[in-house]
């Protein structure tokens, strides 16, 4: 780990912890996820980069997409964690307590740190892998997707640093909006896409093709847990 990452990372509390991470991993990729849901379906895996700077843009339909991801992209399927950026009030309390010991850290997604930003950028310059919900928040409608602009601004700022990070589109679906016990789970893994370009027009662009690869991604997603999107 480089100074400067460590360094951040002590400022935000936020690092892998080796008692609460592995136990984590147990209780809910070996415990919880497989008691819940009675099929977890991984499409795509082919295209999951196992090595270099990676930006995972997932869809938001549930909490479960919280467990879904490291057991789809984490430590035992790479050999890295999932870094979760992830909003303040997710951190506060308990919750926030443990997901810092997860390598979780908050964003004020109004007005980002400079050393939240940083931090991101750190973490992708040491090849580790960060998750940003584009999004913002859960959806369970099937409006079409809706993307904020901060994770193209962050790949824009960590290219322009010099980092060649890559965004890979997820799909998450579930076989009810609202995951009941025993339903089924699936997750996609689009093509990966990269950084180009500069300023707000670029990341419009850049957004827009996400967007798009994302719900190709869900809709594989939906067809897998037998929910598929409806045509336009």
């Amino acid at each position: 780990m480089t100074s400067s990452l460590a360094t951040r990372e002590s400022a935000l509390g936020s690092g892998i912890d080796p008692f609460w991470a592995p136990l984590a991993m147990v209780l809910t990729q070996d415990l919880a996820l497989k008691a819940y849901f009675r099929e977890r379906i991984v499409l795509g895996a082919e295209r999951l980069p196992l090595e270099g700077p990676l930006l995972l843009a997932p869809t938001h339909r549930a909490r479960w997409d919280a467990l879904m991801l490291p057991m789809a992209a984490g430590r035992r399927i790479t050999g890295r964690d999932c870094r979760f950026m992830v909003t303040r009030t997710e951190m506060d309390g308990a919750q926030g307590w443990f997901l810092h010991r997860l390598g979780c850290f908050a964003v004020d997604q109004g007005r980002p740190s400079l050393t939240t930003l940083r931090f991101a950028i750190d973490l992708l310059a040491a090849e580790q892998q960060v998750v940003v919900f584009p999004e913002g928040r859960i959806n369970r409608t099937d409006d079409p997707i809706r993307l904020q602009q901060g994770l193209a601004r962050l790949a824009q700022l960590a290219h322009r640093q010099g980092v060649p990070v890559r965004v890979l589109p997820v799909g998450l679906a579930y076989s009810q909006a609202l995951p009941r016990f025993c339903a089924r789970a699936a997750i996609c893994f689009g093509e990966v896409m990269d950084v180009e370009g500069h300023g707000r027009e670029a990341a419009r662009a850049f957004n827009a093709e996400l967007a798009q690869r994302m719900q190709s991604a869900e809709q594989a997603a939906r067809e897998a847990v037998g929910r598929p999107l409806s045509s336009p």
